[in-house]
């Protein structure tokens, strides 16, 4: 296909243009609402059910933010920035606050301490010895934006902020990375997301695939130093709204996210669900496929060695041992709508983990596998050697869907996912627009730290 010549390019943009604008006022018409939690809950693994924990005085509701859980003083949930909305959203900014739960006496705690981090969301912060660094995130306006690619450390002794100067080329501004501890002490950036503006109106947005090293050099300075560094092996394809968490043997996970498809003043998502592990002391990074069930490849062994040599070799080695297999899916809204949600899963094949020459074999797909649907910004946790998997979002056209299923996944077998809690159509939470009267602006905020440059900001 050739290319198409700029004024029909131009044109469409136009057409575009008119159609948001168009599709902006009429979600304004109808008052579409945005609703923010500052609700706790706690999944006892053991009773396999969750339990919403009542404890006064939180921090006001949010997203986007960023929580870290430490083991001092018999436990500590940290909490820094995120961003606010009120539900018409004509109130939209950005916390610079920082909150710490003590899981000893459930207990919130606002700490107030000078020098910190100015208001954003979509940073990333991890605990390293006896500080939590932060680094990154955007904050934006109704005039213009900033991504950041700043490094502070906060004290959990003296409960004080400095802000860093790595030495050395360090990554670009961006939100949304993985940021996670090496059991070297390093603390690695991989990924993220940017945009900027080409021009009047119209942003590009990055999806960054690059990897650094930030690493505390000790000596008469101790200063820290920025290293890129480039992994062999099986690397994530581009993405953005990824999850992340740290497994077993020294090695990051990454899950899902999206890959936009941007044209000018277009964007579409291929929203993502499969796995991947960046081994930290071989820079290395593998796919996460999985064996499949145990039990079923047993069988299966057993019938190939009854039945004649080279019967069903054919299928092997055709379209059942390597071919995709797509899945349809149907998610019905409250309204009767109806999305089909395809994907393709991938037939098992080696996990992350060395494996033996038993299970190198590739195994027929028996049918759609139990797992965990396309998604972006998963809550992933590991305990135990099994992931968990919380919620997300995806989107269907026009409308965004907020999940609320729950799996697990061993993570020393990898052979499947088990749905804890599935996702029911009837409750899904469909982001669109409302018909009932928005809720006061104000409405919740009472209590945090904005940014001043951000605050009760209207939505011209």
């Amino acid at each position: 296909m050739g290319k198409k010549g700029k004024k029909e390019k131009k044109g469409r943009g136009a057409e575009k243009t008119a159609a948001k604008m168009e599709k902006k006022v009429s979600k304004r018409s109808r008052k579409e609402e945005t609703f923010l939690y500052n609700e706790l809950y706690t999944y006892n693994i053991r009773k396999d059910s969750w339990a919403k924990v009542e404890i006064p005085n939180p921090p006001p509701r949010r997203c986007a933010h960023q929580a870290v859980v430490v083991p001092q003083c018999g436990g500590q949930l940290w909490i820094f920035g995120g961003e606010f909305a009120s539900p018409n959203g004509e109130q939209f900014y950005h916390y610079k606050d920082l909150w710490v739960l003590h899981l000893a006496t459930k207990t919130w705690e606002q700490v107030r301490s000078p020098g910190g981090p100015s208001g954003r969301s979509g940073h990333r912060m991890v605990a390293w010895k006896r500080q939590l660094i932060l680094f990154g995130g955007f904050h934006e306006s109704t005039r213009d934006y900033i991504y950041y690619n700043d490094v502070y450390a906060f004290n959990l002794d003296t409960f004080t902020w400095s802000k860093l100067s790595p030495a050395g080329a360090g990554p670009t501004p961006r939100s949304g990375c993985h940021m996670s501890v090496t059991p070297q002490g390093g603390i690695v950036i991989y990924g993220g997301y940017s945009k900027q503006r080409v021009k009047k109106d119209v942003d590009k947005g990055t999806q960054h695939a690059d990897m650094f090293l930030l690493k505390f050099e000790e000596g008469r300075e101790g200063r820290w130093v920025w290293t890129r560094i480039n992994p062999s092996g099986a690397k994530p394809t581009p993405r953005s709204g990824f999850s992340g968490a740290m497994a077993p043997n020294h090695q990051t996970l990454l899950f899902g996210g999206v890959c936009d498809e941007e044209e000018e003043e277009s964007l579409e998502g291929d929203f993502l669900n499969d796995l991947h592990f960046y081994d930290t002391t071989k820079n290395r990074w593998f796919a996460g496929q999985l064996k499949g069930p145990k039990s079923e490849k047993r069988k299966r062994r057993r019938g190939m060695k009854v039945e004649p040599e080279g019967a069903n070799k054919p299928e092997s080695e055709g379209v059942s041992a390597q071919a995709p297999l797509e899945v349809v899916r149907e998610v019905v809204a409250e309204d009767g709508t109806v999305v089909t949600i395809k994907q393709l899963l991938t037939a098992p094949g080696p996990a992350g983990q060395p494996q033996s020459d038993e299970d190198d074999s590739p195994e027929e797909v028996g049918g759609p596998a139990v797992e965990p649907c396309p998604r972006s910004n998963a809550m992933l946790a590991v305990k135990h050697g099994r992931l968990y998997l919380y919620g997300g979002m995806f989107e269907a056209g026009d409308r965004q869907v907020t999940l609320s299923d729950l799996y697990c996944l061993d993570l020393h077998k990898m052979e499947e996912w088990t749905a804890l809690v599935e996702a029911d159509p009837e409750t899904q939470e469909w982001l669109e627009e409302s018909d009932s009267e928005s809720s006061s602006a104000g409405e919740g905020a009472e209590g945090g730290e904005e940014d001043e440059d951000g605050s009760s900001e209207e939505d011209g």
